[in-house]
C-alpha cells in the first residue's frame, strides 16, 4: 500500500509544534504495518543546509493556480528510511518562518496544487494522499476539480487529519475565484458560512476524516470545541474516526538520552534523582529532594489552561513544592511567570522560549507534569513525561483523557480532574502531593509511568486499517 503524507512541517527538517512531531515519526512506523509511506513538504528557506545538501532535484514543471502559471521544483531526499519530497518555489517559501504571512492562503493553495502536479513526476504511485490540517485541506477539492481525468491520479483516495480545528484557513469568498480558480458552480466545495474555508473543503471532500484522539473526534462535533464546524462534522460523522497519536521512543528514551545529566530506567531509578538534583541547580531552585517538583513545558496560551494556574499558583506554593516552567506565548502569561519567579525565589523558575534539550531535562527531572488544558486535541507532553517517569496531572479533555487514567483506578498512570475549574485542578495537585509523601507508593507510580507504551506502532496499525477501509 502506497501512502503520501502532505503536510506543512515535519521534524527534523522544520517544526513549529506537534504536527511536525507526527509527520516526522509516524511514517517511520508505517512500513512495519505494511505501508510504503512517503512525505511531501514545502522547501522552506529555514530548512538547515545539512539537509538541503543531501537533496536532489528530480523534476521541474509549472503549476496553475487560478490565472497564475507558476514555477515548481521537486526535490527528494531519504532520512531514516523515509523518502521526503519538497516543493520548491522561492516566492512562496524562501522566507524566514513558516506561517503568519499575509498571503498564507495563497502559499498553501499553491502547495496543495503543486502536490497533485508533483505526483505525475514521482517515482512513486500513491494510492492514498493523507492530508494534514488546513494547509492541505484543498487537496481533496483540487483532486476532484482538476485531476479526476489524470491517469496517475484518477483513483487516488484522500484522508484528511484534523490536528487542531481552531486553525481552518478562512478567507473571503473572492479568494475561491481569484486565487483558487474554482468555477462559480463549484464554489460550494470550499464555502462555509459565506467564507472560503480550506478545512471545510478537506472535511467535505475527503474519503475519510481522522483526528488525533478518539475523544477529540467526539468533542469537535460539539459547538464548544468545533470553532463553527460542528454542523459539518456531525453531518460527516460516518467517515470520522479518532486515532491517538504516539511518540518517538527513540527520541525520548531515558536510558540513552544524551540531553539529560543521568540515564535511568524502570530497572534502575537512581539516575532520575540525579536528574532532579541537576535540574534544580540549573534553574536556580533550592536543591531539595523532598520538594515535589512540578514541571510545565509548552506554549503559553489560554487554551493550555494557564488561567487556572494563574488563579491557583499562590495556593499551590503553600505546599512544599517547586515549579519549573519553560515556554513562550501570550505576554500576560510570560509576565505572570516572571513575577512569580521574583516572588518565590528558589521555588519558581521560568525560562521564556523553547529549548528542546532543557525541555527533556524538565521532563526527566520533574516529579509531576502539569497539563490543565481547556482543550487538547491529543497532547504529546503527557506521553513524553510518562516516558521519563514523571507523573502527569491533566484535565480530562481530548487526548489527555484517552492517555491518562487516574491513579484511583486499577490502571491509573496519573492524576486527572474533569471540570475546567482551578479548585478541581488544585485538588488533583493535593492528591499527587499526598501520594508523593509516601515514598513506596510514589515509586510504584513512577514505575507504572515508565511502563506505559505510547509508541507509534499501535497507532500505525490503526492508520493502515483506515487506509484499507478507504481503498475498499
Amino acid at each position: 500500500m502506497n501512502v503520501l503524507f502532505a503536510a506543512s512541517e515535519a521534524r527534523p527538517f522544520i517544526a513549529s509544534g506537534g504536527l511536525a512531531d507526527v509527520i516526522g515519526a509516524l511514517p517511520k512506523a508505517l512500513p512495519e504495518a505494511g505501508c510504503d509511506c512517503r512525505v511531501i513538504l514545502p522547501l522552506y528557506s529555514d530548512i538547515p543546509d545539512k539537509f538541503r545538501e543531501k537533496m536532489e532535484k528530480t523534476a521541474e514543471f509549472k503549476v496553475w493556480l487560478g490565472w497564475r502559471n507558476l514555477y515548481c521544483g521537486l526535490f527528494k531526499t531519504v532520512l531514516d528510511g523515509v523518502t521526503f519530497y519538497f516543493i520548491d518555489n522561492e516566492y512562496y517559501f524562501m522566507r524566514k518562518g513558516i506561517y503568519s504571512f499575509f498571503d498564507d492562503g495563497e502559499r498553501f493553495a499553491y502547495f496543495s496544487m503543486a502536490v497533485l502536479e508533483a505526483v505525475k513526476y514521482m517515482d512513486f504511485a500513491p494510492e492514498v494522499i493523507h492530508c494534514h490540517d488546513w494547509q492541505t485541506g484543498l487537496i481533496p477539492a483540487f483532486l476532484k476539480l482538476f485531476y479526476s481525468g489524470e491517469e496517475k491520479l484518477a483513483n487516488i483516495k484522500t484522508v484528511f487529519s484534523i490536528h487542531n480545528i481552531q486553525y481552518q484557513g478562512n478567507y473571503d469568498m473572492y479568494f475561491a475565484a481569484d486565487v483558487l480558480g474554482i468555477p462559480e458552480n463549484k464554489r460550494g466545495y470550499v464555502e462555509y458560512d459565506g467564507r472560503c474555508n480550506f478545512m471545510k473543503a478537506g472535511i467535505d471532500l475527503c474519503d475519510a476524516i481522522s483526528t488525533v484522539s478518539p475523544t477529540y473526534a467526539e468533542e469537535i462535533q460539539d459547538p464548544w470545541f468545533a470553532w463553527g464546524l460542528d454542523r459539518l462534522l456531525r453531518e460527516k460523522k460516518y467517515k470520522l474516526s479518532g486515532i491517538l497519536n504516539g511518540i518517538d521512543n527513540e527520541a525520548y528514551n531515558p536510558g540513552t538520552d544524551t540531553d539529560i545529566p543521568s540515564t535511568f530506567s524502570k530497572y534502575d531509578l537512581g539516575g532520575k534523582a540525579k536528574c532532579k538534583e541537576e535540574l534544580q541547580k540549573e534553574l536556580g531552585l533550592e536543591v531539595n529532594p523532598d520538594a515535589m517538583l512540578i514541571g510545565m513545558v509548552g506554549r503559553l496560551v489560554s487554551h493550555k489552561g494557564l488561567d487556572l494556574v494563574r488563579a491557583a499558583l499562590d495556593r499551590i506554593l503553600e505546599m512544599p513544592v517547586q515549579v519549573a516552567v519553560l515556554g513562550s506565548g501570550e505576554s500576560a502569561f510570560e509576565s505572570f511567570f516572571r513575577y512569580m519567579q521574583e516572588k518565590y525565589p528558589g521555588r519558581v523558575s521560568f525560562v521564556c522560549g523553547f529549548i528542546p534539550p532543557l525541555a527533556k531535562r524538565i521532563y526527566a527531572g520533574s516529579d509531576v507534569f502539569l497539563m490543565p488544558s481547556k482543550s487538547e486535541p491529543c497532547g504529546l507532553a503527557q506521553m513524553i513525561s510518562l516516558r521519563y517517569g514523571t507523573v502527569p496531572i491533566v484535565r480530562e479533555t481530548g487526548g489527555l483523557k484517552d492517555s491518562i487514567k487516574d491513579v484511583g483506578g486499577m490502571k491509573g498512570n496519573g492524576f486527572t480532574f474533569q471540570t475546567y475549574n482551578a479548585e478541581d485542578m488544585l485538588d488533583a495537585i493535593h492528591r499527587a502531593h499526598a501520594l508523593y509523601q509516601n515514598r513506596e507508593r510514589w515509586k510504584e507510580a513512577v514505575l507504572n509511568a515508565l511502563s506505559c507504551d505510547f509508541s507509534w506502532s499501535r497507532s500505525a496499525q490503526e492508520y493502515v486499517r483506515l487506509y484499507e477501509r478507504v481503498l475498499k
